[in-house]
């Protein structure tokens, strides 16, 4: 998952991101501004309302290049 994630940041490639919030399985689809694998976060805009978003680097359970 962090190969991909690198990946579509480099390439600003889209991504399928999935994860659960409040016992629920939820897949966005956006992009990945920034990865920080230190303070194991990462920033990911979605591609709907293109809202920034910042995850822990354990959170989504499943990304996919899109």
């Amino acid at each position: 998952m962090n190969f991909t994630l690198i990946e579509a940041l480099h390439t600003n490639k889209q991504v399928y991101l999935t994860y659960y919030k409040k016992d629920q399985c939820i897949t966005e689809t956006g992009f990945i501004q920034f990865v920080d694998s230190l303070g194991n976060l990462f920033i990911f805009i979605d591609d709907v309302f293109e809202l920034k978003n910042k995850m822990r680097l354990s959170e989504p359970i499943d990304v996919r290049l899109a």
